[in-house]
């Protein structure tokens, strides 16, 4: 059903918008760089990628606020495996995303100092986004002995080119400790930057007990969301 529903709208998303790009006309940036670059991870085994339906849907919707100012986006590289059963393959998963993000946002505030970096994820997109700029990521007790491999905090020099962090669909923390991952909070230096939407009734975001997601959970693409996101992004940009 979800796997449906995902294909109905990313169908509809598609005709209306195109196909995804960097667009809009170059203002500030340095040669080489866009004024805004979106780093944007999709949620698990969505069908559009490279970012995703959700973020899609966004980026769009953001480029078309941003006249003038150059916007280019790229996916966070990550399976966005479905295979929940096998909690180790998760974990892993979820840690390539969290690298890849860091890695993206290490290399944009580098090369390109004036570009606006925004952050975003969808569902267990917006697991990695989250994590990836966190201020620790706390290994429950059990999962100790693979502390090594979790990802380090990004340095606090890379939070001012961090204009904007926007999550959609993000597990609550109910189902965050029902799955048994660590706790998710962005940093405190994000805290005023980011923006969270939760569908009522969308069971993965509303605190309700895991299981497989209700309808509401693939409606951020269409029900206006992914627009009043890009509206707080716009506003925040220099």
């Amino acid at each position: 059903m979800l796997r449906r529903a995902l294909t109905i709208i990313a169908t509809a998303v598609l005709a209306v918008t195109g196909v995804i790009a960097g667009t809009g006309a170059p203002a500030t940036a340095a040669p080489g760089c866009a004024d805004v670059q979106v780093v944007f991870a999709r949620g698990t085994a969505e069908l559009a990628p490279p970012v995703g339906i959700t973020g899609l849907s966004f980026t769009q919707a953001l480029d078309d606020r941003v006249r003038g100012k150059s916007v280019r986006t790229s996916a966070v590289n990550y399976p966005a495996s479905s295979n929940f059963s096998d909690r180790l393959g998760i974990a892993h998963n979820v840690v390539d995303g969290i690298n890849d993000a860091q890695r993206q946002i290490r290399s944009i505030a580098r090369r390109c100092p004036r570009t606006d970096i925004v952050l975003g994820g969808y569902s267990q997109g917006a697991v990695v986004a989250t994590y990836a700029v966190a201020d620790r990521i706390d290994i429950p007790a059990k999962y100790l002995r693979y502390r090594a491999y979790a990802p380090k905090p990004l340095a606090p020099e890379f939070a001012k080119h961090i204009t904007a962090v926007v999550l959609f669909g993000t597990p609550s923390p109910h189902w965050i400790r029902q799955v048994g991952a660590p706790s998710m909070k962005v940093g405190a230096a994000y805290r005023g930057k980011t923006v969270r939407y939760c569908i009522a009734g969308d069971n993965v975001c509303d605190g309700s007990r895991v299981g497989g997601p209700t309808p509401q959970h693939v409606l951020y693409s269409v029900n206006g969301d992914t627009i009043r996101a890009a509206d707080f992004v716009a506003r925040r940009l220099r």
